[in-house]
Order: structure tokens, then sequence, then C-alpha cells
């Protein structure tokens, strides 16, 4: 079923391509994608970003009193 609908996604793009400003926003999102991944694979992520990791909050249980 999923090929199907794939097809008719083609037939509708074939029918009515998207406008050249779609392709360059598109583009241009990619292009912006590669370069962040460019400089963090190059340079480096900084460490202003990095989170520090958090953990469950650790909860104490006192015994119950005798009564």
């Amino acid at each position: 079923m999923n090929e199907l609908r794939w097809l008719l996604r083609a037939k509708r793009w074939a029918d009515r391509p998207p406008s050249a400003e779609r392709v360059k926003l598109v583009l241009g999102v990619i292009a912006a994608c590669l370069l962040l991944a460019g400089v963090v694979r190059f340079v480096g992520w900084p460490d202003w970003a990095t989170l520090e990791p958090v953990g469950r909050p650790k909860v104490q249980v006192s015994p119950a009193a005798p009564g």
C-alpha cells in the first residue's frame, strides 16, 4: 500500500512540480545542514552548546515506624 502512495505522490509531483523558490529553499536548508556538519566535523562542537547529563533524582525511603 505504501508503494501506491509513493507512486501517486510522484505523479502529483510530476504534474505540478515545485516552484523555483521552494527548490531554492530546500537546497538552502540542505546546504546549511552540510555547512554545520562540516564545522562540527573539522572545528569541533563548542562547549557552551553541550548539555550536562541530568539523571533521575534519588528518592530516599525511610523505613516505616513500628506501630
